[in-house]
C-alpha cells in the first residue's frame, strides 16, 4: 500500500510545476547488475521503467520523476520478488554534440521489495547518480540510453549500502511544447501619390530708384539718380579728379591736378582774368566765356562770393586811370 501512496505523491509534486515548456516521457527497459549480498541468484534480473521530465524554457536544468519496476527476481534458495524503485532527480543536459544532447542526472527515492527477507534485502532509501544520451529520430521522438548507479541503506547490511549498476534503453516523446506566437503582421499601409498641377507665376522684378539693381537685392533703395553703386544697390564714392574729395560732395569735378581744393572740391581760390578793349570798360569778346561760366557757378552755389580788382596800365594820368578802373570793376 505505502508504495502506491508514494507513486501518486510524486507525480503530482512535478505537475504542479507546469506552467510552460515541455514533458519528456521515456518508457525504458533494461538490465540490473545487483551486489551479492543481497542474495539474488546470478546477481542479477531485467526491469523496465517509465521515466517523466519536465523541461523549463531557458533551463540546462530539468527535475525528473523515475519508476523502475523488476517483476521477478530470483532469491539463492528459491523464491522471488518484484522490486519497485521511485525516484526524484535533477537532470542537467549539456550542449548538442551534433543532434546528440548528453546529460547526467542525480537524486534519491526508495526502494520497495516485494519479498523482503530479513537481513538481506529489504526497503531502503535509494541515492542513484546516471549519466546518458539522447538521439533524435523523429519531430518529438529520440533513442534514449543511460546508465545509473543506485545505492540503498537498509538495517539489513548495518546500514551499509547495496550496490546496483543499471543500464537502460527506451525511447522519448516530448509534448506539451508551448507553440510561438506567430509575428503580428503589421498593417499594410497603401501609399497613394496624388497628381499635382504646378502653375508658376513670374512676378517682374522691379528697380525702384533705378540704379540697376532690383529691389529684393538692393539694401539702398533711395541712392540718387545717375549714382554709382555696387552689387548690393549702395552708391560707391569715386574722386574722378583725384583731389582728394569724393564726387558725391565735390561740386567742381574738373580741379586741375594738383590743385589745393576747399571741402567742396572746388579751388581755393580762384583767379578770373578779364580783358578790355584798349581805353575802354568794354569786355572783350574772347573773355566772355570764362565770365559766364564763373557767373552761373556764383548763382549756383551762394555760398561762395567774389572779389572784383581792376587794373589799367601805365599809360595816361592816374586819376585818368583810377576812373577807368572804376568803370571796369562795375560792368
Amino acid at each position: 500500500m505505502k508504495r502506491l501512496l508514494l507513486l501518486p505523491a510524486l507525480l503530482l509534486g512535478t505537475a504542479s510545476f507546469a506552467a510552460n515548456s515541455s514533458y519528456e516521457i521515456s518508457p525504458m527497459i533494461g538490465y540490473n547488475l545487483a551486489e551479492g549480498n543481497v542474495g539474488f541468484k546470478g546477481d542479477d534480473h531485467f526491469l523496465g521503467g517509465l521515466e517523466l521530465q519536465y523541461n523549463y524554457e531557458n533551463s540546462k536544468n530539468s527535475p525528473e520523476i523515475s519508476v523502475l519496476y523488476s517483476p521477478s527476481a530470483d532469491y539463492d534458495g528459491g523464491g522471488d520478488t518484484s522490486i519497485t524503485r521511485t525516484l526524484l532527480n535533477g537532470v542537467y543536459s549539456f550542449d548538442k554534440i551534433g543532434d546528440i544532447t548528453p546529460f547526467a542526472k542525480a537524486g534519491l527515492g526508495y526502494e520497495f521489495v516485494g519479498s523482503e527477507r530479513t537481513n538481506q534485502n529489504e526497503d531502503g532509501l535509494v541515492l542513484d547518480a546516471g549519466a546518458g544520451l539522447k538521439v533524435p529520430f523523429a519531430p518529438s521522438w529520440a533513442f534514449k540510453t543511460e546508465a545509473l548507479y543506485l545505492a540503498k541503506v537498509s538495517s539489513a547490511h548495518n546500514d551499509n549500502a547495496d550496490n546496483n549498476l543499471i543500464a537502460m534503453i527506451g525511447h522519448t516523446y516530448t509534448f506539451g511544447a508551448k507553440a510561438q506566437e506567430a509575428p503580428k503582421e503589421e498593417p499594410k499601409i497603401e501609399e497613394v501619390i496624388e497628381e499635382t498641377t504646378v502653375v508658376a507665376v513670374v512676378v517682374p522684378e522691379t528697380d525702384s530708384d533705378g540704379d540697376g539693381i532690383y529691389d529684393k537685392l538692393d539694401k539702398c533703395p533711395n541712392t540718387p539718380a545717375g549714382s554709382t553703386v555696387g552689387a548690393d544697390g549702395c552708391q560707391i564714392s569715386m574722386d574722378d579728379d583725384h583731389d582728394g574729395v569724393l564726387n558725391a560732395q565735390d561740386i567742381c569735378p574738373d580741379t586741375p591736378a594738383g590743385e589745393a581744393v576747399n571741402s567742396d572740391g572746388c579751388p581755393a581760390t580762384v583767379n578770373l582774368h578779364i580783358n578790355f578793349e584798349n581805353n575802354s570798360a568794354a569786355i572783350k569778346a574772347d573773355s566772355n566765356a570764362r565770365l559766364d561760366k564763373y557767373a552761373d557757378f556764383l548763382k549756383k552755389h551762394t555760398n561762395y562770393s567774389a572779389k572784383i580788382v581792376g587794373y589799367t596800365d601805365s599809360r595816361g594820368s592816374a586819376s585818368y586811370n583810377k576812373k577807368l578802373s572804376l568803370k571796369r570793376a562795375t560792368v
